[in-house]
């Protein structure tokens, strides 16, 4: 029994396109998921799909990563189901593990996605860190400006958190971490006796 497998990664994403060529491609029964990142392996639909599975059988899917983006866990799941004698067929690729062939595709194709999704992210990285170095500053904007924390510092002398909070408009554990952050870049005393 063929059995296939279609997975979008959000909500707004159609399934149409897998779910057309995996019947095409002559599968008995599909399962999908949908709005669920490939980053994650328990997913209902796969966990069904894996579940009625047995030997003989072989999974179907459109492309190699919509079963999933983990190198690794790619391998494990590729190699659980070849331990219970089932195989796996990915269609854009035309991996088709019942071969040996099939499986050196598989783990050829899987490395270099691998290798692609790292160089994106060192990509990504390098462009933060020259962002940073020319002053752009990332993440939310501070809910209290410079002046607001040294304030809330110099307040915390004689006034609770709660109402430092409440007089800047803002969750007591902003004022606690301007408070935290202030003493730890406080100059330290070198006292030499």
């Amino acid at each position: 029994m063929k059995v296939g497998y279609a997975r979008v990664s959000t909500e707004e994403q159609n399934l149409a396109l897998q779910k057309d060529a995996l019947m095409r491609a002559g599968c008995d029964k599909l399962f999908a998921d949908q709005g669920i990142s490939g980053a994650q392996f328990c997913r209902p639909g796969l966990n069904k799909a894996l579940a009625t599975m047995s030997a003989g059988d072989t999974l179907v899917v459109w492309r190699l990563d919509r079963l999933g983006r983990s190198l690794g866990k790619l391998i494990d799941l590729i190699g659980q189901l070849g331990k219970r004698k089932i195989g796996f067929i990915s269609l854009n690729e035309s991996i088709d593990t019942t071969s040996a062939g099939g499986v050196l595709m598989f783990h050829m194709m899987a490395a270099l996605s691998e290798f692609e999704r790292r160089l994106i992210s060192e990509r990504t990285r390098a462009g933060m860190e020259a962002a940073r170095a020319h002053g752009k500053n990332f993440g939310r904007k501070p809910s209290l400006t410079p002046a607001q924390r040294s304030q809330a510092v110099a307040l915390f002398e004689t006034t609770p958190i709660s109402e430092i909070a409440r007089k800047f408009n803002v969750h007591p554990r902003t004022v606690k971490r301007a408070i935290e952050t202030s003493s730890a870049s406080a100059p330290k005393s070198q006292c030499n006796n």
